[in-house]
């Protein structure tokens, strides 16, 4: 069934009507029909639906980040908790329904500085059983969304200028089919015509008639964010972070890539350490991070200038680097935070090496993947480095994150990685490349942890490595790097690079 709606009269039946008293203690108007859907799912679909859509708005808007719940309990909205978290009026009543459930929610907009968080009260409503009546029992469950707002002028930007927006659900069990429908509490009933209001009804309904029939035909989500770190934390600290250098990074850009796609995505995986790196450390001493694969540098330089120290290195330097290379001083000199350097692991022999001039391969643009023990390893999308990241973890008992992108193997090749063992996940080329690093990750002893980022990429699964279930000795490691496909080639290949690098072709 596709989603063709019949649109409403205006003058069409109201589908929900408040009770005398309510409509004499509120001064309620009509509650305006817009569309009516039918639906073949069932109550047990619809509810679930429905408070899957309160507790995730950014559904619905991309201009919401989430809704924080402030308030959820059975029957009516009252009570000192209530009244703390989200002062608003009593709950109406509706003719042939009871008051089930009351949630009150935070609508949180991902820009703070346009817009304002809403508060909005949620009401569930089902019909009043009538046993005397020998028909079929029609099922009617009615969700009604009410903002804290007096006036049409302090609604924000997301939210439809109603007072309230309701949807009813019908359900005819011995037939079992039913309709969806909604509805709008107008502050004026001129605004009928007003067609961003329409489109906007439009659009809440379908989401709606899609997830109940995705429910219906047995769709389970395989992505599950905010396994590891609140959502509301790692958004919150998003926001400041953006506020505070979004536009002068954006307004700087250096590189001829997309500056919004790279700014924002960059913002949003800084926040996630900076909470990550809360919950590891502390108050405590914080041990350093060093960024392997660092591209353009700005996660680098986003961590740095919020006080965590580290480093960064890829094989060749970005012009954004004269930007975010920030200068410090060593014990052995000034160092940058930015280094044209390529990865040898010490799993790599270095056989082919013996017969080479110092002028033929300059062995200080290496970097043997070593690092003092504790400091945080950061793989973002580093390609043909990603799959080492556990490897050089635990190599050095370092923790990590790693990010994938492109698949590579561990001679720093292009590779297809095999479709997961794991049957229920899927078997794409992303799919397959997650599941062989967190595989060569248990193998070097980690625990795997797995988070889907809230990134502008569709690359965005991490997988953070934080605890050690067994130390691996090198002779572990050597039988894991050949398990694993071995490093044959990946020693020429470190050569021509370096050697571009020496030469200032960057190309290599």
């Amino acid at each position: 069934m596709g989603f063709e709606p019949e649109e409403l009269a205006v003058d069409a039946n109201p589908a929900i009507a408040v009770t005398e008293n309510s409509s004499r203690e509120h001064g309620v108007a009509s509650w305006r029909p817009l569309f009516r859907h039918p639906c073949a799912f069932s109550p047990d679909i619809f509810n679930p639906v429905m408070v899957n859509l309160i507790q995730n708005p950014n559904i619905n808007s991309s201009w919401l980040f989430r809704a924080d719940i402030l308030f959820d309990a059975p029957g009516p909205c009252s009570g000192p908790s209530v009244a703390e978290a989200a002062p608003s009026a009593p709950a109406p009543s509706f003719a042939g329904f009871e008051l089930r459930r009351c949630i009150v929610r935070r609508l949180i907009p991902r820009n703070t500085l346009r817009d304002k968080p809403l508060d909005q009260t949620c009401l569930v409503y089902e019909t009043v059983s009538d046993h005397g009546d020998d028909a079929p029992p029609v099922e009617k469950t009615l969700v009604v969304y009410l903002p804290h707002v007096s006036v049409a002028s302090e609604m924000p930007f997301y939210h439809p200028i109603v007072r309230g927006i309701a949807f009813l659900h019908e359900w005819n069990a011995a037939e079992s089919c039913g309709s969806i429908s909604i509805s709008y509490l107008f502050f004026n009933d001129d605004d009928r015509s007003n067609v961003r209001l329409t489109r906007t009804a439009l659009h809440l309904l379908e989401v709606i008639h899609k997830h109940g029939k995705g429910r219906l035909e047995g769709y389970q989500k395989r992505v599950h964010h905010d396994q590891l770190i609140p959502q509301a934390r790692v958004q919150n600290t998003y926001t400041q972070l953006k506020q505070k250098y979004a536009r002068g990074l954006i307004e700087s850009w250096a590189e001829t890539t997309d500056p919004e796609k790279h700014v924002f995505e960059d913002l949003c995986i800084a926040a996630f350490l900076v909470e990550l790196w809360a919950d590891m450390y502390g108050q405590g001493p914080f041990p350093g991070f060093v960024d392997i694969g660092c591209g353009n540098g700005l996660l680098v330089y986003i961590l740095n200038k919020e006080g965590f120290a580290g480093w960064g290195f890829d094989a060749r330097a970005r012009k954004s680097w004269a930007t975010y290379n920030i200068k410090s001083q060593t014990a052995t000199g000034e160092q940058g935070s930015l280094q044209e350097l390529v990865l040898l692991p010490p799993p790599v022999s270095r056989d082919g090496l013996a017969g080479l001039s110092s002028d033929a391969f300059n062995e200080e643009k290496t970097h043997d993947g070593r690092f003092p023990k504790g400091t945080f390893i950061i793989s973002n999308h580093a390609d043909e480095l990603t799959p080492w990241t556990p490897i050089l973890a635990a190599i050095s008992e370092c923790p990590f994150i790693a990010i994938p992108c492109c698949s590579h193997n561990l001679a720093g090749e292009r590779y297809r990685a095999p479709a997961p063992k794991d049957k229920t996940k899927g078997d794409s080329a992303y799919s397959s490349l997650v599941a062989w690093v967190s595989e060569i990750t248990t193998d070097c002893g980690w625990e795997v942890e797995q988070e889907m980022l809230r990134i502008p990429s569709t690359r965005n699964t991490a997988l953070i490595g934080r605890k050690q279930a067994r130390k691996t000795s090198p002779s572990d490691i050597q039988a894991i790097v050949s398990r694993y496909g071995g490093t044959a080639g990946y020693l020429e290949s470190v050569i021509k690079l370096v050697a571009a690098t020496s030469s200032g072709d960057k190309h290599g």
